[in-house]
């Protein structure tokens, strides 16, 4: 017989994190233990209020498997028992974390990969006047980042990027507007993006508008973030986008991440791996799937104040995870 736990944990920001939603100064997560003869497995999952969550829905929906996960729920039977989202994100990675312990491997291990040294992630520029994000990219610049991804709302577009290209002409950029543009007018807006060198734009229309993205040639690649949650997202955005946007919080665990990146490959999609506002437990959990990205965005716990111990290593925009595949 298992035990189970499940609790939330707010973790305050060093510094406020704005995106095209609002600012966040606090990332609130959900924490699942399950306990089998002594050794323990640990998940954590990010509630987004885009998509109806909250802290207190995850965890009644997390309440609602109690007696199947104590019985010794598989995470094939999870899939089924739960829709992909955040509850389902952390028992999933706590029972992945479970048989990595019971069998005495990593989570690479169990995975069947081999982790770089280091990894490139991206960080963030959250939204500011375009002196403060120009300043803001040149500072982490200066610093060793050299993977910038800058969030956008529908405002200032050109005098923000413009600036942000001034200050660090050699950095690669990518661009997330988090849904807050209109179709008209996008494919200029593309094209200036392109003229400016960034790399890649992730999810400029909201998820129900997204077919305009199929009227024109895309300049540069455009990434599926909240048009993509798991393989039954693919066939939608054919033709829509080059690339998605993979996060344990949207696909509802590691178990179909890891289906959802073999799917999305043989269908001609590249690979981007995010994470929400999160601890290293979180980042820790998505590690297998590094070795199968394009960009990494995996800066989440470097917005906290103080990390979940044991942390992870961030420098400068490099993730080194061989400590912490080698606690696992």
């Amino acid at each position: 017989m298992r035990t189970v736990k499940s609790y939330p944990e707010a973790w305050p920001l060093h510094s406020p994190f704005v995106i095209s939603r609002g600012s966040r100064t606090e990332a609130h997560v959900v924490v699942v233990e399950i306990e089998q003869d002594g050794v323990k497995g640990v998940g954590e999952a990010t509630p987004y209020a885009r998509y109806g969550e909250s802290e207190e829905s995850v965890l009644k929906q997390i309440a609602s498997q109690l007696s199947a996960l104590q019985s010794g729920m598989t995470r094939e039977a999870l899939q089924q028992a739960l829709p992909a989202g955040a509850a389902r994100n952390a028992i999933d990675c706590a029972l992945w974390d479970l048989a990595r312990q019971q069998q005495g491997k990593s989570l690479m291990q169990l995975c069947s990969v081999q982790l770089a040294d280091e990894i490139v992630t991206a960080h963030t520029i959250s939204i500011d006047t375009p002196d403060a994000m120009a300043s803001s990219a040149q500072a982490l610049w200066q610093h060793g980042a050299r993977l910038l991804k800058i969030k956008m709302d529908d405002h200032l577009i050109s005098e923000r990027l413009v600036a942000i290209r001034s200050a660090v002409p050699d950095a690669t950029l990518i661009v997330d507007a988090n849904e807050s543009w209109h179709a008209e007018g996008l494919a200029a807006r593309c094209q200036l993006l392109a003229d400016l060198n960034i790399a890649m734009l992730e999810q400029p229309l909201p998820a129900a508008e997204d077919s305009a993205l199929g009227n024109f040639v895309h300049p540069l690649p455009i990434c599926a973030d909240e048009s993509c949650h798991t393989r039954e997202s693919l066939a939608q955005l054919k033709g829509r986008y080059e690339m998605v946007n993979i996060k344990l919080d949207k696909t509802g665990g590691l178990t179909e991440a890891l289906a959802l990146a073999e799917a999305a490959q043989q269908q001609g999609f590249a690979i981007m791996l995010g994470c929400m506002l999160c601890t290293s437990r979180a980042i820790r959990a998505a590690l297998p799937l590094t070795t199968q990205a394009t960009f990494a965005d995996l800066d989440g716990p470097t917005w906290l104040a103080a990390d979940v111990e044991p942390s992870l290593h961030f420098s400068h925009g490099v993730l080194k995870p061989l400590a912490a595949s080698a606690a696992d």
